[in-house]
């Protein structure tokens, strides 16, 4: 790549990253506004506990259609 290239290249992820970064932010305080006290944080947490719960319910129902078989 030429120099330009390479300059024209980084003002476009620069920009992606502004836009990326206004996004995160916004996504940060709606769910803050929502009753998520962290934000993103508390929210990917939550979801978490939900998929291992899920992940628990799943392999003690398998346990139970091996005990049953």
């Amino acid at each position: 790549m030429t120099k330009d290239q390479l300059k024209k290249k980084i003002a476009q992820l620069e920009s992606m990253n502004d836009q990326l970064e206004t996004e995160f932010y916004y996504l940060d305080d709606l769910l803050k506004s929502i009753g998520f006290p962290r934000g993103l944080t508390s929210a990917k947490e939550v979801a978490i506990e939900i998929l291992e719960q899920s992940n628990v319910k799943e392999e003690s129902k398998a346990e139970n259609e091996i005990e049953n078989l």
